[in-house]
């Protein structure tokens, strides 16, 4: 596996922020796993608040709450699951009144997480105009090496559902 830097993040970003301004439309972020560096990426973009709405990074149950919105999430929905990233995608969108959402969660590692996932496994999802999802999977348990690799797969998802 090819090592992700931030300025991998930074140049599919980029892409997001042109096809977004071209579009006139908005996004938000909903992540887990990756720790913040999706939404490092975006704002990283000069002039980011032209498409930028807001995110979140949701770690913990205080974070679940504030995902939730005052509404019940699904019962029994648990992180690094497919069902995960879209809720996290659709309500970033929604609670940030955006156009689009990006949700990302998974075991960054260097162990298991508390649901047995291995380390390298993740779900990313955009939501919008139009849906889409993929799962992860690295093969390594480095955890930062994960969170790269999955903030990568987020952005890259986002810019390829937006400009379909």
């Amino acid at each position: 596996m090819k090592s992700v830097t931030f300025s991998d993040l930074a140049t599919v970003g980029n892409k997001i922020a042109d096809a977004l301004r071209d579009g006139q439309v908005s996004i938000a972020v909903s992540e887990s796993a990756a720790g913040g560096l999706i939404n490092a990426a975006l704002v990283a973009v000069p002039g980011a608040s032209d498409f930028y709405r807001g995110g979140m990074i949701v770690y913990t149950n205080a974070g679940r709450k504030i995902l939730a919105g005052g509404e019940a999430l699904p019962a029994g929905l648990r992180g690094s699951t497919e069902a995960f990233a879209v809720i996290q995608a659709s309500r970033a969108k929604q609670l940030y009144q955006a156009d689009w959402g990006i949700g990302e969660t998974g075991a960054t590692g260097p162990s298991a997480n508390p649901y047995g996932d291995p380390p390298g496994f993740g779900w990313v999802a955009c939501s919008g105009k139009s849906n889409a999802t993929l799962q992860l999977q690295t093969e390594t348990d480095d955890r930062t090496t994960n969170m790269y690799a999955f903030a990568l797969a987020a952005l890259q998802l986002a810019v390829e559902t937006i400009t379909a």
